[in-house]
């Protein structure tokens, strides 16, 4: 059977992750709180925002700004978008 879980993002009823995503308390609240499909989306803009400003991943301030990112994406709506970000046609 499918796990259900309220989606705070999509503030409806989804389903929700098979495992914690991310590490710590963090992605305790993420498993409990995000469904499949808000994060999807989520892993979409973290594409976008590490392509666009050329971030490394292995970089702590890179990782930073990325958790922080996804926290605001994920639980308040606010990330940021570029501004020379172009979408794909």
């Amino acid at each position: 059977m499918t796990r259900m879980v309220n989606c705070v993002k999509l503030g409806k009823e989804a389903e929700g992750l098979k495992f914690p995503p991310y590490p710590g308390e963090l992605g305790k609240k993420i498993y409990n709180n995000i469904s499949n499909e808000a994060w999807q989306m989520w892993v979409k803009q973290q594409t976008m925002i590490i392509n666009e400003y050329r971030l490394s991943p292995a970089d702590p301030k890179a990782r930073e700004m990325i958790e922080e990112e996804m926290q605001k994406f994920l639980f308040s709506g606010e990330s940021i978008t570029p501004e020379q970000f172009v979408p794909p046609a």
